[in-house]
């Protein structure tokens, strides 16, 4: 069964992967939800849901001012996670090693080996 939802008031920063929430009247986070293998979902209109793979189970639920903002959660999100910014990277150059016929992480120093793990891992 599940056990009813407790309203809290709080605020949110994402820095980078990770989600700092703060009570309203203080300046130091109470806690920080790591964004890597977790599921960002649409729930309603304003609301919008951070689950973890390893812990289904478990939702944190957010609730937005406005359904604009909402999304702009969701989308900030989504692109937040290292496995989304390997792939972007990875996508990018190749896209540039196609224009100018050269790798860009050469000039900084990434060694072959690198490169070869960086291709490897293609979705």
């Amino acid at each position: 069964p599940r056990v009813p939802a407790v309203l809290k008031k709080r605020l949110v920063k994402l820095v980078v992967n990770f989600l700092f929430y703060f009570r309203t009247d203080e300046a130091e986070p109470i806690g920080a939800l790591l964004l890597e293998r977790c599921r960002i979902t649409k729930e309603e209109e304003n609301v919008f849901s951070i689950s973890f793979i390893e812990e289904p189970e478990r939702k944190y639920c957010f609730e937005c001012a406005t359904e604009e903002q909402c999304q702009e959660w969701v989308e900030a999100l989504k692109r937040a996670s290292y496995e989304f910014l390997r792939r972007s990277l990875i996508f990018y150059r190749n896209e540039i090693q196609k224009m100018t016929g050269k790798d860009p992480l050469e000039q900084y120093g990434i060694s072959e080996e690198a490169r070869f793990q960086l291709g490897a891992h293609r979705q």
